[in-house]
């Protein structure tokens, strides 16, 4: 048993490196885009990487409170532990990582523990707008999770599990099998949810990069700086995944995994390149009016279609 855990810790840090390269990746690719359609150039692919690096090397003489250091820990170990539950590919033992041990719960709970950590820190940097910060970053989450929850809700019941690795197996034998056209009720509430949590315009108000000059990369410095930025690539990596897992079939391949997961993520990046940043209570009326009613709408509609 315990070599058995020590094998999959193994695979897992595989597994690990592996995403987390690829999500830095898709950040540079996804900057290049972006810069390409505002007329720049972009920058280069091993850009991310070099910051990382810089960062990490570096050194500080800045004293803050304790939380004010743990939040970027608390953060990149909600990456990692929602990156650990989650398969990467379907029928792999290697990048099964400890889906067995977990379930969909267990992860969206991580999922929250890395922002909350995240919110604490912040809160202990003595900067006068980190309340403003933190407040509007708990707020818009507060607002995407809820019709996030109830499309997962809705297709628990669909699949009658809890497991991601149930919810995948479920949806092979062909791409009208996947949740998207099996339930796309639920897909369309699951995927406004994940416009906000990507955190591009019009939903970027807790980034505010066009109001003040200030947030993690400027409170945060040296490898505390480091840490965030690997777990912007991590955590967005690991979304991705988890979106492909329950909505869009799973991966078999490593290909395939790239392949959906960038259609995923470029829906994010058009809707961000083609509207401007909503205000704060815009944001949270907009999610709490229209994916909210398209997820209870989700519910009563697998309640129909699935259940006698």
């Amino acid at each position: 048993m315990i070599a058995e855990w020590f094998g999959r810790a193994g695979n897992f840090s595989l597994t690990l490196l592996i995403v987390t390269v690829y999500g830095l990746l898709v950040g540079a690719f996804i900057e290049r885009t972006i810069a390409k359609v505002q007329g720049r150039i972009g920058i280069p692919y091993r850009q991310p990487f070099i910051n990382i690096l810089k960062t990490l090397v570096k050194r500080t003489a800045v004293s803050h409170g304790i939380m004010f250091y743990l939040g970027p820990v608390f953060r990149i170990a909600g990456g990692i532990g929602t990156l650990a539950f989650i398969p990467v590919i379907y029928g792999s033992e290697t990048f099964a990582n400890f889906s067995y041990a977990g379930d969909l719960f267990l992860v969206i709970y991580f999922m929250f523990f890395g922002q909350l950590g995240m919110a604490l820190g912040a809160g202990e940097s003595g900067h006068p707008y980190s309340a403003i910060g933190i407040a509007r970053g708990l707020s818009q989450m507060t607002a995407y999770e809820v019709p996030f929850a109830l499309a997962v809700i809705s297709i628990v019941i669909q699949y009658d599990t809890l497991s991601i690795t149930e919810i995948v197996a479920a949806q092979q034998g062909g791409w009208q099998h996947w949740t998207l056209f099996t339930n796309w009720v639920a897909t369309l509430a699951a995927m406004l949810a994940f416009l906000g949590m990507t955190g591009y315009s019009p939903f970027d108000i807790f980034l505010a990069p066009q109001e003040i000059p200030i947030g993690p990369p400027t409170e945060f410095h040296s490898a505390y700086l480091s840490l965030l930025q690997t777990n912007r690539a991590l955590f967005g990596a690991t979304k991705l995944v988890l979106f492909m897992n329950l909505f869009f079939g799973g991966a078999t391949g490593w290909i395939e995994l790239m392949i959906k997961t960038l259609a995923i993520y470029m829906v994010a990046v058009v809707v961000g390149v083609a509207f401007p940043r909503f205000r704060v209570d815009q944001s949270i009326r907009f999610f709490f009016k229209i994916p909210t009613l398209i997820g209870i709408i989700s519910i009563i509609y697998v309640q129909m279609m699935f259940t006698s």
